[in-house]
């Protein structure tokens, strides 16, 4: 928890050195792009949130956040970033989609001389200049240390995970399984693909609860994907037998931790991913040194904690 409060403390500082700063480099439009994976969920929103946070701060900075239409057009992500290294922008901020796809435009931007910087999911790239996210592995261990807790080391689990061969994700899953190799009593049954998508993950949820009518967990590796599990479980009315944690803490997760239908969450406090983003992009610009890594952060949320993340859920900083 130290650990995100300085990092809270050290964006604040860089934050008003910006606003003293204010055109300090002669005048010169800086343009920023950031380019997600996409922006059709809360927690995409947010990231956009806190990066257009960081460059309201700095009146020279230019910033457009841009993104395809769902995180599996990884070619659309590619277009996007193909256009703007040809507008030439000063520095790139990118999650990226797909990391075969990706990386070899990634080499051109650095051709070109854009700084590039890599968020949310990392890329084994060299010539990254830095990475900031919280760590994924981290956050799995998290989600399967609180369920082998609750489940008193015995039971039948599953994974519901998103897009095969996405950093993010397998980072989480094997962060997950790391938690569970030292209880014995816990089988995973199941690791099924639900895209990061609501409507599969409800779908795969069923298809678990019908061949596994002992499941006693279900870890979903983001919370769009819980969201609709926990639909699933509801309409089998097992809420509350079958524990759902999920990763992202949305407001609507975080609601549903309160309510009793998710039984937990992690939070990886996307404003603080977005803004932290954009002010290492704006150093990378301006030809300051910027750290190789940028720990964002992550938080386990249960219903003692949810209050501290309602209303603007994964904001909390405790």
């Amino acid at each position: 928890m130290n650990r995100t409060i300085s990092g809270c403390l050290a964006a604040a500082g860089a934050l008003a050195c910006l606003v003293s700063c204010g055109r300090g480099d002669g005048g010169k439009t800086i343009e920023i792009a950031l380019v997600t994976k996409a922006l059709d969920s809360e927690w995409w929103q947010r990231v956009k949130a806190g990066a257009e946070e960081a460059a309201r701060s700095d009146a020279a900075v230019h910033l457009v956040v841009l993104a395809p239409e769902r995180e599996v057009n990884v070619d659309q992500q590619v277009s996007i970033l193909e256009d703007q290294i040809t507008r030439g922008v000063a520095a790139l901020a990118v999650a990226p989609a797909g990391a075969s796809e990706v990386l070899p435009v990634l080499e051109r931007a650095k051709s070109a001389g854009i700084p590039v910087l890599i968020v949310d999911t990392d890329v084994n790239w060299p010539s990254k200049l830095s990475y900031i996210g919280a760590d994924n592995r981290r956050a799995g261990r998290l989600a399967g240390e609180y369920i082998v807790k609750l489940l008193g080391g015995k039971g039948k689990v599953a994974v519901i995970r998103g897009i095969l061969g996405i950093a993010t994700h397998e980072d989480r899953l094997a962060g997950f399984r790391e938690a569970l190799a030292g209880s014995p009593g816990i089988e995973c049954v199941a690791v099924q693909p639900a895209n990061s998508e609501r409507t599969l993950g409800m779908s795969v949820m069923e298809n678990l609860l019908t061949s596994h009518p002992d499941l006693k967990a279900v870890f979903a590796t983001n919370d769009q994907m819980a969201l609709g599990a926990v639909e699933a479980v509801a309409a089998r009315n097992l809420t509350g037998q079958v524990a759902i944690v999920g990763v992202d803490a949305t407001s609507e997760a975080v609601r549903a931790i309160q309510a009793g239908r998710l039984a937990a969450d992690v939070a990886m406090h996307p404003e603080a991913l977005g803004r932290d983003s954009v002010l290492a992009a704006i150093r990378a610009a301006r030809k300051r040194p910027v750290a190789p890594r940028i720990d964002t952060g992550e938080t386990l949320v249960t219903r003692e904690n949810a209050a501290q993340f309602s209303g603007n859920a994964g904001v909390s900083h405790p």
